[in-house]
């Protein structure tokens, strides 16, 4: 296997484009908005179907449940396709994953569900974790592709939907610890602390977390605002965690109310980077 299709361009397929393509994969690609986000090392396309012509192996990133399902009917549709896996690298929740499964494993294309966590600058420096499920021959198949992702690689389950769970949990514990920084931090400002200070002794002491220790000192303190990830997308992700968890009756004490915070700052400046938390919550 040398040539494999990539399909979706946002902030994040791009980057793992270009990594498939640099770990000396020949890789066509497509996104409906068009080419300009194309690796210039990968091979754009004009259509999902010829995507499907091109390769066994196809890797989405996409949007949301709605978008795979969509991608998945069209490869599953497409006359003369060679598609025999597919590696879903998207946030579509467990429910969505058993559907794009359903739907592929109809005309016998194998599926892997890898949903990723570490935003566009960790796909460039192949720090990205890649969290997978998927049967062990189609792991073993498309193990040349998946080491071209990144270097971390966590195999979670045989099957598709737990790796959902993994980064629905990953995502609620990430947008809450941001949320929940914000507000000491903007408790210790009004207090007459410096953020820089706040967070020197916070990292040296038992309230360190991924907020105190990349979020905050990269784009809060400096101010650029610019991890690759929106507010919108994170609201969703907690939407799906929330879902998942009444679906199988699981405790939701903090749940609630920290999708209803993200809800509610993804309605107030839709689109804007989700490391704005902060000023959002500051201003409340």
């Amino acid at each position: 296997m040398t040539t494999i299709a990539f399909i979706g361009l946002g902030n994040m397929g791009s980057a793992l484009c270009a990594n498939l393509a640099g770990a000396g994969l020949d890789v066509w690609c497509f996104d409906p908005a068009g080419s300009a986000r194309a690796p210039a090392s990968a091979r754009f396309v004009e259509s999902v179907a010829e995507v499907a012509s091109s390769a066994e192996v196809v890797v989405l990133s996409l949007p949301d449940g709605a978008a795979s399902t969509s991608v998945a009917a069209e490869i599953c549709e497409a006359e003369g396709s060679v598609v025999t896996h597919v590696i879903d690298t998207s946030t579509i929740g467990p429910q969505a994953a058993l559907e794009v499964e359903r739907l592929l494993g109809g005309v016998g294309i194998a599926f892997i569900d890898a949903p990723v966590s570490g935003g566009p600058a960790g796909a460039r420096a192949r720090t990205l974790a890649v969290m997978y499920g998927g049967s062990d021959a189609a792991c073993e198949r498309t193990a040349v592709v998946m080491a071209g992702l990144s270097d971390q690689l966590h195999r979670v389950a045989e099957r598709p939907g737990p790796a959902q769970a993994m980064k629905l949990a990953n995502n609620f514990l990430s947008a809450t610890a941001l949320a929940a920084t914000s507000e000491a931090i903007a408790f210790g400002l009004a207090s007459g602390l410096e953020m820089g200070t706040m967070l020197e002794v916070l990292n040296a002491a038992s309230g360190r977390s991924s907020a105190t220790s990349d979020k905050f000192p990269t784009h809060v303190l400096t101010g650029r605002y610019a991890s690759g990830f929106s507010n919108s997308l994170m609201a969703k992700d907690l939407r799906l965690y929330l879902s998942s968890v009444r679906a199988i009756e699981a405790p939701e004490a903090l749940g609630p109310t920290s999708a209803s915070l993200w809800e509610a700052f993804s309605e107030s400046e839709p689109g804007v980077d989700f490391t704005r938390i902060f000023p959002y919550v500051e201003g409340l």
